[in-house]
């Protein structure tokens, strides 16, 4: 008869641990419908962990634990633990922050700091990363919130900007030409918004220009990689020259420059 509270209590917790399991999926399933991937797993967590406290305050209950010394307990205990984990308050609410301002979402590609990846997950303390050579980052979310980060994937399409010099003796024309021969053959380049070439400037060794192309935000980086093979291309089999500074290296007596000496002949000499 002694064991027959804690039976009960331990079938409570089980029976709360499998009802907040099943309610959280279902209830994520619904509102993935209209929320966000991110909100929705927040939404889950909440509802898990609200259901089988629940469940937890009704086994208490039943080992004779009255509810309100347990709420003074838990008043008690959460004051302590907050000052002795501040740090961990901090990334909670950073973390609430991050959810009100929509301003990442689960899959998109970030970059904070020198860290650049795809979000896999965002917790309570932290935003998990995957990074492009498929290492695992943790960054804490007071971190996020107190430096600047850059959503790569929060617009549809994004704009390449591609610097190229050519040589002074160039016809600009022609570049301009052959630049828009081949942005106009790029079925990833974007037709709205319009590309454009602008011309920056002279710079030390050639005539700067800039090709501004529009393409698709996934497939950006495949873009920007064959976009400077093929300028490439096109200006070899157009003869245009892209300039480049040569440098001369010496190193050892034998590779020395030739001294070069003045001298002036006297007046008498002819």
């Amino acid at each position: 008869m002694i064991l027959k509270p804690y039976i009960y209590s331990a079938v409570l917790l089980l029976v709360g641990f499998v009802i907040a399991k099943i309610v959280s999926k279902k209830g994520s399933e619904l509102l993935e419908e209209r929320f966000s991937i991110t909100n929705s797993l927040v939404i889950k967590r909440l509802v898990f962990y609200g259901v089988l406290t629940l469940f937890l305050v009704a086994a208490l209950k039943q080992l004779g634990f009255e509810l309100g010394v347990l709420l003074g307990a838990a008043g008690v205990l959460s004051v302590a633990i907050g000052f002795a984990s501040q740090t961990s308050m901090s990334n909670i609410i950073s973390g609430m922050f991050l959810l009100g301002e929509r301003a990442v979402s689960v899959g998109d590609s970030i970059k904070v700091g020198n860290t650049t990846g795809e979000v896999i997950s965002i917790d309570w303390l932290s935003i998990k990363l995957r990074t492009f050579d498929n290492l695992f980052v943790r960054l804490p979310n007071e971190a996020i919130i107190k430096s600047e980060m850059i959503n790569m994937s929060r617009f549809k399409i994004r704009r390449f900007d591609l610097m190229i010099s050519v040589a002074y003796q160039e016809d600009l024309a022609l570049v301009k030409q052959v630049l828009l021969n081949l942005v106009n053959r790029e079925t990833a380049c974007l037709d709205d918004p319009e590309p454009q070439i602008i011309i920056e400037g002279f710079g030390d060794s050639g005539v700067n220009i800039r090709l501004a192309v529009w393409a698709k935000s996934e497939e950006f980086l495949k873009f920007k990689s064959s976009m400077n093979e093929k300028v490439k291309a096109e200006f070899d089999i157009a003869g245009i020259e892209i300039p480049f500074p040569h440098i001369s290296l010496y190193a050892g007596e034998k590779s020395l420059p030739l001294e070069v000496a003045v001298t002036h002949r006297g007046q008498n000499e002819k």
